[in-house]
């Protein structure tokens, strides 16, 4: 037994947190007794019933409305979160949007919305954090990158390209903190069972299967276990890394 993972009591903020792959790393931290509090820009009603499903089961979990996009909106929200449990301990940078295209009929909408979302919005919530970190000298940041950044499909370069600059946003910031104690990692999940990939999963059918060695597509909750991890204590000689949660995609 490995025993106690260190998160009991650790305050964390996940963006992205009301449906997929955020709420099931909501729903792990406050599993594993962390105080969460999760970013969310539109659906009132997901981010409630992961609140109100927290409380039934005597976790702590609160909900905040706030654009990622928008750098006061995130800075409001970290301070928020440090009034209400005195830290941040971890950081997850989950919001992502998906606008595929291919290039030449790339609208530059298309563009903006998934460059701003993908790459902008995790500087500006982590910017907002990262002081507090410092001050404490602790604290984990796990980015959530995609199979994307490194194996890219038709159709995908706007994607493709704000997930190749999380990870190399995780490997400098790694360098950064690392003297501060803040340990800075990305974990780049496959093709997971979400709303967020089924058009592209229903497009790719049994040829997306086909190209990952166990034939099957991951569920949110395995994506979560390797955040989960890498925010712990079992981590904490791990940094700069992007953990591939995936299923073998494309190693054929």
């Amino acid at each position: 037994m490995l025993g106690d993972s260190g998160l009991a009591g650790k305050t964390v903020i996940v963006t992205g947190g009301s449906r997929g792959i955020g709420r099931a790393i909501v729903e792990l931290f406050a599993a594993e007794g962390a105080a969460v509090t999760f970013l969310y820009r539109a659906g009132r009603g997901a981010a409630a019933d992961v609140v109100q499903q927290a409380a039934a089961r005597g976790h702590l979990v609160v909900a905040e409305q706030a654009d990622v996009r928008d750098p006061a909106a995130c800075a409001a929200v970290v301070e928020r979160c440090v009034a209400r449990h005195g830290s941040v301990d971890v950081l997850v940078n989950n919001s992502a949007v998906i606008r595929d295209n291919l290039l030449p009929w790339l609208e530059p909408r298309e563009l903006s919305e998934v460059l701003e979302t993908n790459v902008t919005g995790v500087f500006n919530i982590t910017r907002a954090v990262v002081p507090h970190m410092i001050t404490r000298r602790a604290g984990k940041i796990i980015n959530i990158s995609s199979v994307a950044g490194a194996m890219a499909g038709r159709g995908q370069t706007n994607y493709a390209a704000s997930k190749g600059a999380i990870n190399a946003f995780t490997r400098a910031l790694a360098v950064e903190l690392a003297p501060r104690k803040i340990t800075v990692n990305a974990v780049a999940p496959g093709l997971v069972e979400t709303s967020m990939s089924e058009q592209i999963r229903d497009r790719a059918g049994d040829r997306a299967l086909s190209r990952i060695l166990l034939r099957r597509y991951g569920q949110p909750a395995e994506v979560a276990y390797a955040v989960v991890f890498l925010a712990s204590r079992f981590a904490d000689y791990i940094t700069g890394q992007i953990v591939y949660v995936d299923g073998g995609f494309k190693m054929e």
